[in-house]
């Protein structure tokens, strides 16, 4: 027997849920080379690392803890997080998710940087508001000496479907 989404259990969608907090998912970010933005296996989606583009252009580029501040960096995590969040919804339907499994965010770091955790609780705070205890997951938060398009951050995401 499948698990109802949300709606069909009576409970408030996921994308009511958005709604509710004025967030809007943007666009499916373009892949910049030769990948999917997420794909399914089993009851499991995996995206691939997001980075934080609005419009199709970074947000902002260079390295946390040198040109780019932590709250900057967590802010671009949240960004990372709706293009991640996009693409699964693009994939299957939001709706269809019944939690977050793991998150995955690798921070580009200036020398001396270990703020890493921090900065990939902006991903983390936002899966908690918009699933409940539906967001809680596990997570890896890396510190790395680049990233693509010299992004400040970049987040995975794993979530687990409905039946």
């Amino acid at each position: 027997m499948s698990t109802p989404t949300p709606a069909e259990a009576g409970a408030q969608s996921w994308h009511d849920r958005l709604a509710e907090l004025g967030i809007r998912l943007p666009p499916v970010a373009a892949p910049v080379a030769s990948y999917v933005p997420a794909v399914r296996s089993g009851t499991l989606v995996y995206t691939s690392g997001q980075l934080p583009f609005v419009d199709g252009g970074l947000r902002r580029t260079g390295k946390v803890g040198g040109s780019v501040d932590i709250e900057e960096a967590a802010a671009d995590a949240k960004l990372c997080t709706l293009n991640a969040l996009a693409a699964i919804d693009d994939l299957v339907g939001l709706d269809s998710v019944a939690r977050v499994v793991r998150v995955v965010g690798y921070v580009a770091s200036a020398e001396g940087f270990s703020g890493q955790p921090r900065v990939v609780n902006g991903a983390s705070e936002l899966l908690g508001k918009i699933f409940g205890p539906a967001g809680q997951h596990a997570r890896s938060a890396v510190g790395v000496a680049e990233l693509p398009m010299n992004s400040p951050v970049e987040v995975e995401l794993t979530v687990e479907l409905r039946g």
